[in-house]
């Protein structure tokens, strides 16, 4: 049954799919469903994050060759499929006013175009469930937001036949379930944070939860939690892959692993859009599916 079941996660830039969701696809894989990441830029416009390697003249040089590689490493670590959909990273505006977006960067371009793209990967791989980012991008970059977009957009056009016609997109196609990622939610942090506390270490949490208070994030629906704790590790080992992105000595891995085993086994998802009965909370994305695939 399960060589039936195919996931999709988009993704706006190489990074982004190992930080978010990677122990649940590295579950799902481990069960036999077809797990395919879609992302959406080459991440070219994208600090060097690793204190270690900054000041590197090759990275800085060839950035986006050396992000599609460490992408390479991270998809084999996943054991995912991965394809990328050729925009430009707009990158993070800094500053105050903001700096206008570079001409030419995914932001910037045709939301109904750019879904096209998307629509042409949905159409050819045939996901039964699709996840990517709620509408404030799970941050506010502005290729996280235009990820979004291209999504909800991609999700109702994949079976529209008169706005991505089967001549240039492909046969039709119909997902059945779209979900936000929703895995950098409140109660896990909280629950991470004081766990710390508790066991007399330094919480990385501290400074996150003081921005929750003083942008007055509103709170997600979480409908979906996965059981993927056995997994954790595979995610780690692949967002170190990244290695311009990640410093493996910083905040993200702070945390002992037996700690977040113990006291957050799971990563959250809200369901967006759904074409089928599912009864909710989920502790399975294909919930309302499996029966029937």
């Amino acid at each position: 049954m399960t060589d039936q079941l195919r996931l999709m996660a988009v993704h706006a830039h190489p990074d982004d799919e190992s930080s978010k969701g990677a122990a649940t696809m590295a579950k799902y894989v481990s069960e036999g469903v077809d797990v395919l990441v879609v992302t959406c830029t080459g991440g070219e416009r994208g600090s060097i994050l690793n204190p270690k390697l900054q000041g590197d003249t090759y990275i800085e040089e060839h950035i986006h060759e050396v992000r599609k590689k460490e992408m390479d490493e991270a998809r084999e670590i996943l054991g995912v499929r991965q394809e990328w959909l050729g925009f430009v990273d707009s990158g993070l505006p800094e500053g105050d006013p903001l700096p206008p977006l570079p001409e030419g960067c995914f932001a910037l371009e045709d939301v109904d175009k750019a879904a096209g793209e998307l629509v042409k990967q949905i159409r050819t791989f045939r996901p039964q469930v699709i996840t990517t980012y709620d509408e404030n991008g799970g941050y506010p970059h502005p290729d996280h937001i235009m990820t979004h977009k291209i999504s909800m957009v991609a999700f109702e056009g994949a079976d529209d036949t008169e706005k991505y016609p089967e001549s240039e997109f492909g046969p039709a196609y119909r997902p059945l379930k779209l979900y936000y990622n929703q895995g950098f939610n409140r109660p896990r942090t909280m629950a991470l944070h004081q766990a710390m506390l508790d066991h007399g270490l330094e919480s990385p949490y501290g400074e996150w939860l003081k921005r929750w208070e003083e942008f007055g994030q509103r709170e997600r629906t979480l409908t979906t939690h996965i059981p993927c704790a056995d997994f954790y590790e595979i995610r780690d080992k692949a967002l170190i892959a990244h290695a311009t992105q990640i410093d493996p000595d910083g905040g993200w891995f702070r945390v002992p692993m037996e700690i977040q085993r113990k006291v957050w086994p799971t990563e959250e998802y809200e369901l967006a859009k759904s074409r089928v009965d599912t009864a909710i909370p989920e502790d399975d994305l294909f919930a309302g599916i499996r029966d029937n695939a």
